[in-house]
């Protein structure tokens, strides 16, 4: 294998999944601006919008998400055409 071409700043990082409020420990070389503190212990936190424990691939939830009335102006316009 090619020596030095692998980053050497691994270090424990928390990620917090934001729709849950999950969080996990894994190293990670990744830059993160806040941090959190755990049993004691001072770590990097990086938010993270979806992750497996919230995924509906994962979880088998389907989870609707509706902006701006999106889902409500489709159903009006096209959610009525097979029941005449």
């Amino acid at each position: 294998m090619k020596k030095e071409i692998h980053p050497s700043n691994y270090r424990p990082v928390v990620f917090k999944d934001m729709s849950n409020d999950e969080v996990f420990i894994s190293r990670s070389t990744i830059n993160a601006k806040e941090t959190i503190d755990i049993d004691g212990v001072t770590y990097p936190l990086v938010k993270l919008e979806i992750t497996s424990s919230s995924h509906p691939f994962y979880t088998g939830k389907q989870k609707l998400v509706d902006t701006a009335g999106r889902v409500d102006k489709f159903m009006s316009r096209y959610g009525n055409r097979n029941k005449k």
